[in-house]
């Protein structure tokens, strides 16, 4: 994978880490231990975001400026 396939994947992660943290706010009162759960697997996305950042981050820029 190059950089800019790392950083569309660490964009997607961060994508999915917002969709989890939304539904488990809306589920805070109705269902605790499903916000926890959704919770915990939007922090586990957020992490793979990171990771495919820093990943991004070590790989050489192969855009060319025009």
């Amino acid at each position: 994978m190059d950089r800019t396939e790392q950083l569309e994947q660490a964009r997607e992660a961060v994508e999915e880490a917002q969709r989890l943290a939304r539904e488990a706010h809306r589920h805070v009162a109705s269902n605790p231990m499903a916000s926890t759960t959704l919770a915990a697997a939007s922090a586990a996305w957020a992490d793979v975001a990171r990771t495919h950042a820093a990943i991004a981050a070590l790989l050489p820029d192969t855009t060319t400026e025009a």
